[in-house]
């Protein structure tokens, strides 16, 4: 049978196109595609689908993007949310509309606008000049090419010019952008009354049974985290320091080969003559010459008449009114041909005409100041210091290598890993999926209080701590790098489940608890007594303290709460009260005058542009709202699972 197709291909071929090409016409090409590729499509936009595989790769390069910011910080739990992967839907959504809006209506951008954009892109920039070589470089080191890329950016700025004329057009009127300057600026005077809860904490009782009424509500609110009792290895400089000798012979090496390092190298002061040497004809070069070579002579002759020639004769304003004078001058601070002339002359000789890259020169040596090294006994310390850091360095790649392999040799202990390599086995509790507890709560040991309590809280650290092999099997970690000089390994010792404490543990706290309700509710009910006194008698002014002017700008230490009820306060008559809970405390307010406050031109200015960029926003939002009905758009239930993160985790 095979060689009989084998030999009748053919034939073979014509009859499987036969029996394929009627089934196109009835489920349609378009089946077979969706058979064979079938990608979720999460919305649709003028019918065009955006698929899952889309949102997909645009999640990893936003999780990879934030990886890289955050580094260690990077902390997936806090990061991935729903709302955030909801914004990243809504970008694609968006780009994918204002892409059609843009090839509907033609939007095009000029050669000479893509150019301009190009070269303002500091990236493939040099000396803040386009370089083309730099451009190319850029681009390769992303994988692109110079075509793919300004097809992308054409692209790009041609999408962006549907919303740019409404952004940028966009005014406030004139009558908010007042308003809003006034609100700002108008100065409140206001008399304050505090109602301090801590006042009335001695008049309020809480019985036992107030506390177990509590307890038995509210037993949500004290539920304890599962927590781990960790073991853990740090290994940072300090580690890799400890007990490092340095002997003196190592430091008197040391000083010998660096000895450039810990003293002033040879400087010297100098001043010149300088000519301009005329780009243009042989002739005025000539000139200009012959007459430096005439100055040259002259200087020669009588070189403390130096500083004299220089005043009549430079062309260096700035150095002619001080005789010439260039300062002090390091090695290799000059051009070559100066830096050579000066450093070739004794103190007081004057050279011949040494031409620059600038012109002609002049040159004499005024001071010589020699060469001056430190002695050892002066810089040991720093030496020190230094030849310690690099034996630590060469440690610390040693203690790490050394590290890595113990703490795999005997997975259940970190103990013969601390040992080897010579680290102190630390142990702290508290630890959970989202942080460190509080030490109330931790019990002894806690990580809060722990002088590492930023290392156990690092994202990374909770999330292999909680990971199968290290939370239920209790085997080691293997070495996590924080940052170059810090590592740590780390063991769960024990696991705390979940759980709500018995009341005996947490009867005080509740108490507290009890005691600040109710002293704020304390305060709060003398507060609106006495509120309602001034307002019945608005000329009492008993218990308040001095008068004060606020603005929005200027709140004088008042708090959030307290500064917007004083803003808000009516001020059609006058003393007006009003009365805010800022914290556990009540607080009155008498407001007795009002003015309108002093802006300059500049500060309105400002804010009229302020004003005008969220003006813009709003109006942008708005046209992609119209536009997005315009083009039909449409999010689809396979969306939902998505922004859940059903599957967004294996995602990311």
């Amino acid at each position: 049978m095979f060689e009989f197709i084998r030999s009748h291909r053919r034939w073979m071929q014509f009859i499987l196109l036969i029996l394929i090409v009627p089934s196109f016409f009835l489920v349609g090409i378009q089946g077979y595609d969706s058979f064979m590729s079938r990608e979720p499509e999460l919305a649709t936009v003028a019918g065009q689908p955006i698929s899952r595989a889309e949102f997909d790769q645009a999640h990893r390069n936003q999780l990879d993007q934030f990886r890289q910011r955050l580094g260690s910080q990077f902390d997936l739990a806090v990061i991935d949310t729903p709302a955030m992967r909801e914004s990243l839907l809504n970008q694609l959504i968006n780009q994918r509309l204002l892409a059609n809006v843009a090839a509907d209506n033609r939007f095009s951008v000029s050669d000479e606008t893509l150019r301009n954009t190009i070269a303002a892109i500091p990236e493939v920039q040099d000396n803040g000049r386009f370089s083309p070589e730099r451009y190319r470089q850029v681009l390769a080191a992303q994988g692109m090419s110079p075509t793919s890329f300004e097809a992308g950016l054409r692209r790009d700025l041609a999408i962006a010019r549907v919303l740019e004329p409404v952004g940028q057009s966009a005014r406030a009127p004139a009558e908010v952008v007042a308003a809003v300057d006034s609100a700002l600026t108008q100065a409140r005077t206001v008399q304050l009354r505090n109602f301090s809860a801590a006042d009335f904490r001695s008049q309020v009782t809480v019985t036992p049974a107030d506390i177990q009424a509590w307890y038995d509500a509210n037993k949500q609110q004290l539920q304890v985290p599962e927590q781990v009792q960790v073991q853990y290895l740090v290994l940072d400089e300090a580690a890799a320091t400890q007990g490092v000798q340095v002997k003196d012979e190592d430091l008197a090496a040391y000083y010998e080969q660096n000895k450039n390092r810990f003293g002033q190298p040879e400087r010297r002061r100098a001043s010149h003559i300088f000519f301009e040497l005329p780009s243009g004809s042989e002739d005025a070069r000539k000139a200009a010459r012959a007459k430096a070579e005439d100055v040259a002579k002259q200087a020669a002759a009588d070189p403390a008449k130096f500083a004299e020639l220089a005043a009549q004769n430079s062309q260096d304003s700035g150095s002619a009114a001080k005789g010439g004078d260039l300062g002090w001058i390091a090695p290799g601070a000059q051009a070559g041909p100066l830096d050579k002339a000066i450093f070739g002359l004794a103190q007081n000789q004057v050279s011949g005409v040494v031409e620059s890259p600038f012109g002609l020169h002049i040159l004499k040596v005024t001071e010589i100041s020699p060469a001056a090294i430190k002695p050892l006994a002066e810089v040991k310390d720093q030496i020190t210091a230094e030849v310690r850091k690099q034996i630590a360095a060469q440690r610390f790649s040693e203690m790490a290598s050394q590290l890595n392999k113990q703490v795999y040799d005997q997975r259940d202990s970190l103990q013969p890993a601390a040992d080897a390599v010579g680290l102190k086995l630390r142990t702290a509790s508290g630890v959970t999926r989202e942080g460190l507890l509080p030490a109330d709560k931790a019990g002894p040991g806690s990580a809060a209080d722990s002088p590492d309590a930023a290392l156990l809280e690092n994202p990374r650290v909770r999330q292999v701590l909680f990971s199968p092999d290290v939370l239920r099997e209790k085997q080691n970690s293997g070495v996590i790098e924080l940052s170059p000089d810090t590592m740590v390994a780390v063991r769960v010792a024990a696991v705390e489940p979940s759980h709500v404490p018995p009341l005996d543990k947490v009867s005080e706290v509740i108490r507290g608890k009890l005691l600040d309700e109710r002293s704020a509710e304390a305060a709060k009910k003398a507060g609106e007594a006495a509120l309602a006194a001034n307002k019945a008698n608005p000329a009492a002014t008993e218990g308040f303290g001095p008068a004060i002017t606020v603005t929005r700008q200027n709140p004088q230490d008042l708090s959030r709460q307290v500064l917007d009820a004083v803003m808000r306060l009516p001020s059609a008559t006058l003393p007006a009260f009003t009365g805010v809970q800022s914290g556990v405390d009540y607080t009155l307010v008498r407001l007795e005058k009002v003015e309108a406050g002093k802006a300059e031109a500049a500060d309105k200015e400002r804010l009229a542009q302020q004003l005008a960029g969220a003006w813009g926003q709003a109006e942008n939002e708005a046209l992609i709202r119209m536009l997005r009905e315009q083009y039909e758009v449409n999010v689809t239930p396979a969306a939902a699972d998505v922004i859940r993160g059903d599957q967004a985790q294996a995602a990311g």
